[in-house]
């Protein structure tokens, strides 16, 4: 599932455009009771209810993928007859209208889902007529096949803040009161995925609003296999990176900033000669910090020890594990010490520049009198006058002579 298939899909989202056959769901409480289900025409609703139920449809697909949007393979297992991947593919062809296979759904959520709170689970029936497309991405009359897919959506539902509001029947300032208000998607999925314009039974589209906690139990209770989001490689790289380096023979600031300068610039280079930027974290790339990043063996060794045992056969993406705040703290500390030097240097030159002039007299000579420093021939031609009342030395300048006053080279 790439970034086309899923603007296709989301652009599909409008009131002109949506498909939609039919919304069911459930509201859960805290105690993981159903309070109430719900099975709606959704193009019967109502335009303020359509717009807020279309609105958490699209979510369910937006953020980054590989990220936000994760696309999951069922366990080879769970693709056997009565598994899990059966069980939703019969809960798509039902088109939502089975109840015991709704019910088994809204079960399976609850049991699993691991959330504080009440929130509420909706399901959306679709059945999209994928139009055939030209080269040149010009669409022909005709269709290729009918997507059949269901989107869910898990969303919190909250009780608003206290505070005050004006009460109309009463005509006064009072309590406002407080009501539960339901939110957009903290979690979800699209079964079966869309992948290259076409349906792909074997995965689905996992949905996270938070990376960082993806709830990988709702992974595998839908019978996945539990894949890293962006986030979560970056922090176990991250954090088996500082391990790698923590000890006294380094600076473990400045390693780890290499470290991640480095593996920027391999991800780059790869980007600019293949096209793409999915280069991983391999023993290949490995071997590179050593070789060309100058990086200490025995950290590259202990860096792939641990990356081995975290993420087993499938290495994580430099892309992900990258961390561009660290590079570019590191660039702005170099940039501030190669300032501090130049500035350094700067008052150097300016106290040099400022320094009192080695005059030949010395400190201690008379500041009243006048010293020359000519060479003998010269000193013979130099003369004393009366001029104007005011008794004067007279030195003659030929040629290219030069004079230089408090050393300071001057033109008469």
């Amino acid at each position: 599932m790439n970034k086309k298939d899923v603007f296709e899909l989301k652009r599909r989202l409008k009131k002109e455009e949506c498909t939609f056959t039919r919304m069911c769901g459930c509201y859960v409480d805290a105690n993981k009771n159903i309070i109430l289900h719900l099975n709606e025409t959704f193009l019967n609703l109502v335009d303020e209810e359509f717009y807020k139920y279309l609105e958490i449809a699209k979510k369910t697909l937006s953020g980054t993928i590989g990220n936000n949007l994760l696309e999951l393979e069922f366990a080879p297992e769970e693709e056997n007859p009565g598994r899990k991947q059966n069980f939703l593919l019969g809960l798509r062809d039902s088109a939502l209208k089975s109840e015991a296979l709704l019910d088994r759904l809204y079960e399976l959520i609850i049991e699993s889902y691991d959330y504080t709170g009440n929130y509420l689970i909706l399901l959306f029936h679709d059945a999209y007529d994928v139009m055939t497309k030209t080269k040149d991405n010009n669409k022909l009359d005709e269709s290729e096949e009918v997507y059949d897919y269901i989107i869910c959506s898990i969303c919190p539902v909250e009780l608003t803040k206290a505070g005050l509001g004006y009460r109309q029947d009463e005509n006064r300032i009072g309590a406002r009161i407080r009501d539960w208000v339901v939110s957009l998607p903290e979690n979800g999925f699209v079964f079966p995925c869309f992948s290259d314009r076409s349906s792909d039974i074997h995965s689905l589209a996992y949905y996270a609003k938070n990376a960082k906690e993806p709830h990988n139990e709702l992974m595998e209770a839908l019978g996945c296999l539990p894949k890293r989001t962006a986030a979560a490689e970056k922090k176990t790289f991250g954090d088996i990176l500082k391990a790698a380096v923590d000890c006294d023979d380094y600076d473990t600031e400045e390693l780890c900033a290499d470290v991640h300068q480095i593996l920027n610039s391999i991800a780059e280079e790869n980007d600019v000669s293949t096209g793409t930027s999915k280069t991983v974290l391999d023993s290949r790339t490995l071997e590179t910090l050593k070789t060309e990043g100058g990086i200490p063996e025995e950290i590259v060794n202990k860096i792939e020890a641990a990356c081995t045992e975290e993420f087993g056969d499938e290495p994580p993406v430099i892309e992900n594990i990258v961390d561009a705040k660290t590079i570019e703290n590191h660039n702005k500390k170099h940039r501030e010490l190669e300032l501090q030097k130049e500035v350094t240097e700067l008052k150097a030159q300016l106290k040099e520049a400022e320094a009192p002039l080695d005059l030949p007299w010395g400190d201690d000579a008379d500041p009243d009198s006048i010293v020359l420093n000519v060479s003998p021939e010269k000193a013979e031609e130099i003369e004393s006058r009366i001029i104007d009342g005011r008794r004067c030395i007279i030195i003659p300048i030929e040629g290219n002579e030069q004079t230089v006053i408090n050393g300071i080279n001057t033109e008469l």
